[in-house]
């Protein structure tokens, strides 16, 4: 028994396997990198000038947003140069570059030069996007489920799991060392990837490159990509509808009984612990009855969870139902991505996934004005409400764009 356990875990792991190992670390880092500031920006905000609370709800909203509204605007242009030059230098790129814009935030003095440093970072998106088209286009079609959702839990657990290790680091070294801190995490994730990222691939000159008008043109079935970028988008700005209000929201819970930003971290952190379990599983159930199924039980599970979100009385309330998020968070971007691999050409994954990741970065940008404005006029209770509605209307249109493919598997069932 003991050697075929070592036998396992001490296989030679073919080029793939490899990848996977490596970028799945990468891509935890980067989440990590990207949320370690998510329980105190509202709160980091508010030490940079004095603020009314709308002004502080406005500014936080701005600030969430305004790194994926560049992301937005150049994700596509990253993406046609991923398939031009590589995806491993794209990797590069976006590690090194908000490895030093994210350390400079802790230097900033106002919040414009803090919103001017967030565009800055969106220039620097996309190590999450490529590792992603990395390892899609260089794993067998038939474990791309497992793969992407085990790859998946390395990012979604990264980014639910930041917030803790930022609460914890602010309450240790203060808000500003929480940003150097971060950059070094992610000049690590830079380190790693070039030492030991393999990627087989030949350049393509721009003359020869497939315009995005012919590569939708031959898409089999393009309801479902474009289905499932829209879908993204409604993930993504219904995740972070909350992002600039969690510890807000947390503060007129506790009063002023306990340290804020240390429980907003560990709220913020909870569903990672159930992603990181679930994801993987959900995967290989997907692969056997279908990512469309898995996204759609998701959706309804998230809808569901995120109403009694805006009545809970305490802060352990709340912990549990975060902890019910992290399993519908754990169904719906793998099944996404392993939708838009199954129903993707290999050779433009690069930009396929670019403009996935604008549709992304677009959602992270209305979420938190959603936030930002539902909480205005409401109050922070009126936010859960209405992303409850936000999902509602993405379940509804997962049901829409994956009809074709869910009638063409019935009728091969019968």
């Amino acid at each position: 028994m003991f050697e075929l356990i070592k036998s396992k875990i001490f296989r030679p792991r073919r080029s793939w396997e490899k990848n996977l190992l490596v970028l799945w670390f990468g891509t935890f880092m980067a989440g990590i990198g990207f949320s370690l500031v998510m329980p105190f920006m509202s709160l980091y905000i508010d030490t940079l000038g004095h603020f009314t609370n709308q002004q502080l709800n406005f500014w936080s909203g701005i600030t969430f947003s305004s790194t994926f509204l560049v992301t937005t605007i150049i994700s596509p242009w990253w993406g046609r140069l991923a398939d031009r030059k590589g995806r491993k230098l794209m990797l590069l790129r976006a590690s090194l570059g908000m490895a030093i814009v994210i350390s400079l935030m802790g230097a900033v003095t106002s919040v414009y030069q803090l919103i001017s440093l967030r565009l800055l970072q969106g220039i620097f998106s996309g190590y999450i996007s490529n590792a992603t088209a990395l390892v899609a286009t260089g794993t067998p079609r038939e474990k791309s489920g497992q793969v992407l959702g085990t790859l998946a839990t390395g990012s979604v657990t990264g980014t639910l799991l930041g917030p803790l290790l930022g609460g914890i680091a602010a309450s240790i070294f203060g808000y500003r060392y929480t940003f150097f801190i971060t950059g070094s995490i992610l000049l690590v994730v830079f380190i790693l990837s070039l030492l030991f990222v393999k990627e087989t691939f030949t350049p393509i000159e721009k003359k020869d490159m497939v315009s995005a008008k012919t590569i939708f043109k031959e898409l089999k079935y393009p309801q479902v990509v474009l289905g499932m970028f829209i879908t993204t988008l409604i993930i993504q700005a219904s995740n972070n509808s909350i992002s600039p209000i969690i510890s807000l929201y947390i503060r007129q819970l506790v009063g002023a009984h306990g340290n804020v930003t240390l429980i907003s971290g560990i709220i913020a952190s909870i569903p990672g612990i159930a992603t990181l379990f679930a994801a993987p599983r959900f995967g290989r159930l997907g692969d056997r009855i279908g990512s469309e199924r898995i996204l759609a039980i998701g959706l309804i599970f998230a809808m569901v969870v995120y109403v009694p979100m805006a009545f809970v009385q305490n802060v352990w309330q709340l912990a549990f139902l975060r902890f019910l998020i992290g399993i519908s968070d754990a169904c719906l971007l793998p099944a996404v991505q392993t939708l838009i691999t199954k129903y993707s050409p290999s050779n433009a994954a690069g930009r396929i996934f670019s403009y996935n990741q604008s549709f992304q970065a677009t959602g992270n940008v209305i979420g938190p004005v959603i936030g930002s404005t539902v909480s205005s006029i409401f109050g922070y209770r009126g936010v859960f409400l209405s992303t409850s509605l936000l999902v509602l209307c993405n379940f509804l249109w997962v049901r829409k764009s994956t009809r074709t493919i869910i009638h063409q598997k019935h009728d091969k069932e019968g």
